[in-house]
């Protein structure tokens, strides 16, 4: 079953949200912890390899690496709203045509998406309940990069997640800010044959790029799809 609900993605990440989201990227680029993580990837090499976006948003990442020299992406993204904004600024850009965009829950639509070379989840993984489905198929589509921010587990990140969630709960809004075990995280991703290339802390976020070790296939939970 899927964890993500598309209705409460919605609300929190709205048009208004969007659109002031895209006009910062516009006016100062890639906010400083996306920014980490693109950096990483940049420094592996992204020349011609193929992406696949998971939690897109605005599309930041996939229209820095395309830039780049990225061949293609494909971007998919649970919010409507911030679809049709990132589909805008890549005609905007003159990426028409290299990308493909998807609009709802990755897990639910992973049968029908297919390997790329970089697989990136920037602040994706803090939205979802179950880490080890959502880390594990994202993983079943990576051929070489993987790029994931997820929360650090400090006592400020939780303090600041609990008071989210109490905000979100007396709302009436069902969706939740998650802080999962960066260790298990870190233990998900090696069990599927990745090692870790990079690590960088902020103050909220852990950004880190794992590479498939020589050797390694994708997991049998991709196999079993095919």
């Amino acid at each position: 079953m899927s964890c993500c609900q598309p209705a409460s993605y919605d609300v929190v990440f709205s048009e208004k949200r969007a659109s002031k989201d895209l006009k910062r990227y516009r006016k100062k680029g890639p906010d400083n912890t996306t920014r980490l993580l693109l950096d990483a990837l940049k420094a592996e090499g992204v020349a011609r390899q193929t992406l696949l976006d998971v939690g897109g948003g605005i599309g930041v990442a996939h229209h820095e690496l395309l830039a780049a020299g990225a061949r293609s992406a494909v971007h998919i993204e649970a919010a409507e709203a911030y679809v049709r904004l990132a589909a805008e600024e890549v005609e905007r850009r003159g990426h028409a045509g290299r990308v493909q965009f998807l609009h709802g829950d990755f897990v639910a639509l992973a049968a029908d998406i297919q390997p790329a070379d970089v697989v990136t989840l920037d602040r994706v993984i803090c939205c979802y309940a179950d880490m080890a489905q959502l880390v594990t198929t994202s993983l079943a589509r990576t051929r070489r990069l993987y790029g994931v921010v997820f929360p650090r587990e400090t006592r400020f990140v939780k303090i600041v997640a609990a008071w989210t969630n109490f905000l979100f709960r007396i709302r009436g809004n069902p969706f939740r800010f998650y802080i999962h075990s960066p260790h298990e995280i870190d233990r998900v991703i090696r069990r599927a044959g990745l090692s870790p290339r990079s690590e960088r802390d902020t103050l909220m976020w852990r950004v880190a790029v794992y590479e498939r070790r020589p050797g390694s296939t994708e997991s049998s939970e991709y196999a079993s799809h095919r």
